[in-house]
């Protein structure tokens, strides 16, 4: 056997620029499925909120790996500190612990502000954190008794995005998603979005658990009104319900605070994390709040090979301590404040939303589609979760330098994209 040491490449050399972007995109759709799409880029290198493409071009990453990448691309610390720990174990299975998973746990429940008795389950992605939030809620349904229904049903929001895998696509409610996989798992119902007479109405005795984002990233950066995340904690409290709320995107200082539910002042039932948790390293988790509900799932009710594997764990610690010590949470509220009132001075974006570096703007027109094209064109990665509106999902560590350059070409980006929509 030959042994390899950590300077001997033995012929290997990752590919990086050694191809243009055409070239590559060529031997994309000859190797890979096509469920993507045809990608925008091929991105070769990142450096903070900058990205550059096999081509040599530059880009201004706005949107971040969809609000992944927290502390942007290659941040020095926290490669050094996954670096370290792949040096050190790199997988145990869930058969053993780590230190970095123990302690991981620890950070997200103060961080959550979770009273005692609440726990963690780690898990790859934020589908599979909603897998077992989707799982928690089943171990909340009872049968029918003398004098009570059977406590069944599941309710989530129109427009929700809950994720991909069959327990996480029942909860969400695009039907273009649903449709080619049906039938999904039954008992889930869609109320109105931020109506709450509506939930006031759904939820009773009946009812296994609700399941919300804070603010729908996928339906265009929608927060819920005021007041109604309270509702839904003292209808969920009174009912025997659980509360769940998905904060894969909204989570981890995405919106200027830890979790974007903690300003209402509610203790959820349960939380969903992923994306910005590992700091661009693949992490979900499903949070516990409470002896109670954190004993639903017995030993050998849910489980993963991967989930909460000492890199990851150790990814995550090291982003939530850059987030921590550099201050990230006020750096998002203040620039994402400023940039949501710079483009609301834009003569055609007719309504700006969101909390932090999580904004979403409308368009006076279906041609938001154009503008990420025009806007990638410029040198500025965005994103269209819907015809009309464009979405931000930046960096925290953005500065209002840099957002200043999208602002400032925005209005030429939007006039060309309209220009050139039929």
């Amino acid at each position: 056997m030959t042994e390899l040491t950590h300077t001997d490449h033995a012929g290997l050399d990752l590919p990086q620029q050694d191809a243009s972007g055409a070239d590559w995109l060529d031997r994309y759709s000859s190797a890979l499925l096509g469920v993507f799409g045809t990608p925008q880029r091929v991105l070769v290198r990142g450096d903070g909120c900058t990205v550059w493409d096999a081509d040599g071009n530059e880009y201004l990453d706005l949107l971040g790996g969809i609000a992944v990448n927290a502390l942007g691309h290659a941040h020095p610390f926290v490669t050094s500190v996954i670096s370290r720990q792949l040096a050190t174990l790199g997988h145990v299975s869930n058969f053993f612990t780590s230190p970095t998973q123990i302690a991981l746990a620890e950070k997200l429940l103060q961080l959550s502000q979770a009273p005692d008795g609440s726990k963690v389950f780690f898990a790859n992605s934020g589908t599979e954190a909603v897998e077992a939030a989707f799982k928690l809620a089943r171990r909340n349904s009872a049968p029918a008794t003398d004098g009570k229904p059977a406590r069944t049903r599941i309710l989530a929001l129109d427009g929700a995005f809950h994720g991909r895998t069959m327990g996480a696509l029942a909860l969400t409610a695009k039907q273009v998603y649903r449709e080619p996989f049906e039938p999904l798992p039954a008992g889930v119902e869609h109320l109105p979005f931020g109506n709450i007479e509506a939930l006031v109405n759904a939820v009773d005795e009946t009812v296994a658990a609700v399941v919300i984002e804070p603010i729908q990233g996928e339906a265009g950066v929608r927060p819920l009104p005021v007041g109604y995340l309270e509702a839904a904690r003292e209808l969920t409290t009174r009912s025997g319900a659980l509360l769940i709320l998905d904060e894969v995107q909204t989570g981890i200082g995405r919106t200027g605070s830890w979790f974007a539910h903690q300003p209402s002042g509610i203790v959820p039932d349960a939380m969903t994390l992923a994306k910005g948790l590992g700091g661009g390293f693949p992490i979900g988790a499903l949070v516990t709040f409470g002896d109670t509900v954190s004993s639903l799932l017995a030993p050998g009710q849910h489980g993963t090979t991967f989930g909460g594997n000492p890199v990851a764990t150790a990814a995550a610690l090291a982003t939530l301590h850059t987030i921590e010590v550099t201050d990230l949470l006020g750096h998002a509220r203040d620039v994402g404040a400023w940039l949501r009132a710079e483009l609301a001075t834009i003569d055609q974006v007719t309504e700006v939303r969101g909390e932090g570096l999580l904004i979403g703007f409308d368009l006076a027109g279906d041609y938001a589609a154009a503008a990420v094209s025009e806007a990638l064109n410029q040198g500025f990665i965005v994103n269209s979760p819907t015809p009309n509106t464009l979405r931000l999902a930046p960096p925290l560590i953005i500065t209002r330098d840099q957002a200043a350059t999208f602002t400032n070409a925005l209005p030429g980006i939007l006039r060309t994209a309209k220009e050139t929509t039929p």
